[in-house]
């Protein structure tokens, strides 16, 4: 499949789930995110959801994270450079939702790509190889370039399985290190 057909396939599969399937579903991401990971003291990246896409409720991994002190950063895009910064998540009173229907800051403290260990990322859909498939705006790609060797990319996924291969891999599009599923994780 190529990474449209697997964007047009995944995009159907969400807008096809309940609110209550999709809340099952982030629980169960959030519970094996906490079972397989030490969070504690660490530095974060993670998106918030946009809702209108059925995206994962990460607002969950988001409070557990801070109990446990790790600093926990959020994106904050820009369409015109086509750039994305992370910006330190402390309050929700911090957040305005974008015309693109992102949850943002509107103001904090940035913490550049190379300090974080880790950064969970969004997706549509993953391979076998950790090749993921997002909204094509390569946003992501970009930021994760600029990480330290150390750091770790986790996707999240609401489906268990993962395509066999996405067509039309580019030399730009980074792998992930694992992806969390409701039931599994799978390391690249």
């Amino acid at each position: 499949m190529t990474k449209q057909e697997v964007r047009e396939a995944y995009i159907a599969k969400r807008k096809a789930l309940s609110p209550r399937q999709l809340e099952e579903i982030s629980e169960a991401v959030c519970h094996m995110v906490f079972s397989k990971y030490q969070l504690e003291g660490k530095k974060i990246s993670i998106f918030l959801p946009i809702e209108r896409n059925k995206e994962i409720n990460t607002y969950k991994i988001w409070e557990k994270a801070k109990s446990f002190g790790a600093q926990v950063a959020i994106p904050k895009a820009n369409f015109k450079t086509n750039e994305m910064k992370q910006v330190i998540f402390e309050n929700e009173e911090q957040l305005e939702v974008s015309e693109y229907g992102i949850p943002e800051p509107k103001k904090g403290r940035v913490v550049a790509a190379e300090h974080f260990d880790y950064v969970f990322v969004p997706l549509l859909a993953v391979d076998k190889q950790g090749n993921r498939v997002g909204y094509g705006k390569g946003f992501y790609d970009r930021f994760l370039k600029k990480c330290s060797p150390r750091c770790t990319f986790i996707g999240l996924n609401h489906f268990d399985e993962l395509v066999d291969k996405i067509d039309g891999i580019e030399f730009h599009d980074i792998k992930l290190n694992a992806c969390i599923t409701p039931n599994k994780i799978f390391r690249f």
